[in-house]
């Protein structure tokens, strides 16, 4: 529902005085937060909105079998890899292939690391999707920055289900050491990929300078 709806407006002249016809007038037109079908996308915000992390679903432990969201799992890792038999018989290709964790699970990264991957299957998309997220580094109160400390987006056609979003180290050095806040959006294409209305989750990790060894 992207309109408010209530009495007519020619219901509203016969009973409410001018000031409160102007005022039901810009209720009746103001669209309502989130919504996907806006004939204009909601601006982007530079802080995504107060939303308390802890009211909102937690992603790092989600396993395989186990859908969170849209999110038939979604686990960080230390990489992905194309799994072998996505691309069929030999001559035949799929423009969907299955990607496969690496290390899936880790949450702790060295200081050094390329990147912190979240590697993620939904269920097959009948649209386009944004998927996207922003990490900030958390202070010792346990309260994000103000402003996050990278981003990034991947678009994700219709009828797929495979991806990944790839947290990059600083372009001028390594990590700083501590823990972070990932948000996780889904977003309808073609609309800001930040807005807090589309927030569906988060997930944590720390760099650290003795991380977990690679798993077996």
């Amino acid at each position: 529902m992207s309109l408010f709806t209530g009495k007519s407006t020619r219901a509203m002249q016969s009973v409410m005085p001018a000031g409160a016809m102007l005022l039901g007038a810009l209720m009746f037109l103001a669209p309502a937060v989130g919504s996907a079908r806006d004939s204009m996308a909601p601006k982007e915000q530079s802080n995504t909105g107060d939303l308390d992390p802890n009211q909102l679903p937690s992603f790092n432990d989600q396993k395989k079998g186990r859908p969170q969201s849209i999110f038939v799992s979604i686990q960080m890792a230390k990489g992905y890899e194309v799994e072998w038999d996505s691309f069929g018989r030999k001559g035949w290709y799929t423009q969907d292939p299955r990607l496969k964790a690496i290390d899936p699970g880790t949450t702790v990264f060295a200081p050094d690391a390329p990147a912190v991957y979240i590697v993620f299957e939904v269920a097959p998309l009948e649209d386009p999707a944004s998927f996207s997220a922003l990490w900030f580094l958390l202070d010792q109160s346990g309260k994000p920055a103000a402003e996050p400390a990278g981003r990034d987006t991947l678009e994700v056609p219709g009828h797929e289900r495979y991806g990944y979003l790839e947290l990059k180290k600083p372009a001028d050095g390594n990590w700083s050491k501590g823990d972070y806040l990932v948000k996780v959006f889904i977003t309808p294409l073609g609309q800001q990929p930040f807005h807090a209305a589309n927030q569906v989750g988060t997930m944590q990790f720390t760099v650290t300078d003795q991380p977990a060894p690679s798993k077996k």
